[in-house]
């Protein structure tokens, strides 16, 4: 698959919205979106790369979940590692048992099951939640451990078939968010199966694109600017209060849909996302992610309130220069397959992972260790 810098771009512009909303800038009321645009990018490249293997012959269910590994657990478990300094300092006995929990649930990607039952993510307790963000995370290993099998199961047959699951997959899955955020918003906004559908479409598009050619000329360059439009309409647009997932969530689905698939290099949507700036925090914005909410959260402990603007827009910029760390020191090295090998990697972040279980369990076990305050 060659690469598009403009999805990088796309990335930029799905990831300083939700920073700026979760710094609380009322110009970004609908910055949540940006997650909505995660999953649809994330559905067409991890797709696109199954695709162009299996054509070829060299599709391996273990190449595919190293890559996973190298590209997602390094900064992540980085990250991790960080926030137990303030965490430890920081959070009163029961709330360490639940930052407990929460590394336990981080490390085994659960989390969205543990925040379902924990907190609405619109709440105002969620503000206090040092890993709610994680809950993202969750969905998208979900989604890398069932799809691939998917398509394994159905590659034998026609494409035609494979193509019509995916395609039933994406109508219940969105059938279920209709549904789900009438009787169950909580699991709705959570949970896979109300999300899948997100990925689905960019599941679909990678298939297309990979099968045909690329439209191009002036509707092209209409259809994209009208993706972009339907993306800033959302950003600017939506609030908390909108039911969410939903029908809303078409918006920025299908804008991004139509910006993958119109956007080429003669558009003007392609011009603005392949701008320098947008492809850089495209690069880092994996890391501005995981960054951006801890500082937001361990921040509001500090303090004790509410983030002001001036200090909320400080903390924006620190987590991209955090992100750009983790992004130079810790992804890149970890994707270097001439460093590391496929096994070191599993080895590595199995027991990475046991280490942060158990020191999760520990946080519980010890009571939250309330003999840290006099």
């Amino acid at each position: 698959m060659n690469y598009r810098k403009e999805i990088d771009g796309l990335r930029a512009l799905a990831v300083i919205p939700v920073i700026l909303f979760h710094a609380g800038f009322p110009w970004f009321s609908g910055g949540f979106v940006g997650v909505d645009i995660f999953f649809v990018i994330s559905g067409y490249l991890i797709t696109s790369i199954i695709v162009r293997e299996k054509q070829a012959g060299h599709f391996s269910i273990a190449n595919f979940y190293e890559r996973r590994a190298r590209r997602i657990l390094p900064a992540l478990f980085f990250v991790l590692l960080v926030s137990l300094l303030p965490a430890w300092f920081l959070l009163l006995p029961h709330e360490l048992i639940a930052f407990g929990k929460s590394i336990i649930s981080v490390s085994s990607f659960s989390s969205n099951f543990l925040f379902w039952h924990e907190s609405g993510y619109f709440a105002e307790d969620a503000e206090w939640i040092p890993l709610l963000h994680t809950w993202t995370l969750a969905v998208e290993e979900q989604f890398y451990l069932f799809f691939p099998l998917v398509i394994l199961a159905f590659w034998r047959f026609r494409m035609r078939s494979l193509l019509i699951v995916i395609s039933l997959i994406a109508i219940i899955s969105f059938t279920a968010t209709e549904w789900g955020w009438r009787n169950f918003p909580e699991a709705n906004f959570y949970l896979i199966p109300t999300r899948t559908w997100e990925l689905m479409v960019g599941a679909l598009l990678a298939f297309y694109l990979y099968f045909k050619p690329m439209p191009q000329g002036k509707f092209s360059q209409a259809v994209s600017l009208f993706g972009l439009a339907l993306i800033f309409y959302a950003i600017i647009f939506f609030n908390k209060d909108l039911p969410y997932p939903s029908v809303y969530t078409l918006f920025p689905v299908m804008g991004t849909a139509l910006i993958i698939l119109f956007t080429h290099a003669d558009t003007w949507a392609y011009q603005f996302l392949s701008l320098r700036i947008m492809v850089f925090i495209g690069l880092i914005s994996y890391s501005a992610y995981l960054w951006h909410w801890i500082l937001f959260v361990f921040a509001r402990l500090y303090t004790g309130d509410e983030l002001n603007s001036s200090l909320a827009g400080l903390l924006s910029i620190i987590a991209l220069l955090l992100a750009y760390f983790s992004w130079r020191f810790i992804e890149r090295p970890f994707r270097n397959k001439q460093r590391f090998t496929q096994k070191q990697v599993f080895i590595s972040s199995l027991i990475v992972s046991l280490i942060f279980i158990s020191i999760g369990l520990l946080f519980i076990l010890g009571d939250g260790f309330p003999q840290r305050f006099s």
